[in-house]
């Protein structure tokens, strides 16, 4: 089904929504983001997902790491 994924959730369990960028200080998502991810397609959620890490890289000053995870391709 398209609009069912193996994609994990980037929620933390840390829901408050910075006033002033508008994104969860846990996930960094916007609020739109969190009340489509369901909806969203694999593609999309994971394309969120890789911004997503470049946001909480600039919110924090520490730079990204390497994702450990195997493509689905290796």
């Amino acid at each position: 089904d398209i609009m069912s994924s193996d994609v994990p959730s980037p929620c933390i369990s840390i829901c408050q929504i910075d006033p002033v960028s508008g994104t969860c200080r846990g996930c960094y998502r916007n609020r739109k983001e969190i009340g489509r991810w369901q909806a969203m397609s694999g593609l999309e959620q994971t394309a969120l997902l890789e911004d997503l890490k470049k946001r909480r890289a600039e919110a924090t000053g520490v730079p990204r790491r390497p994702s450990r995870r195997r493509s689905p391709a290796s």
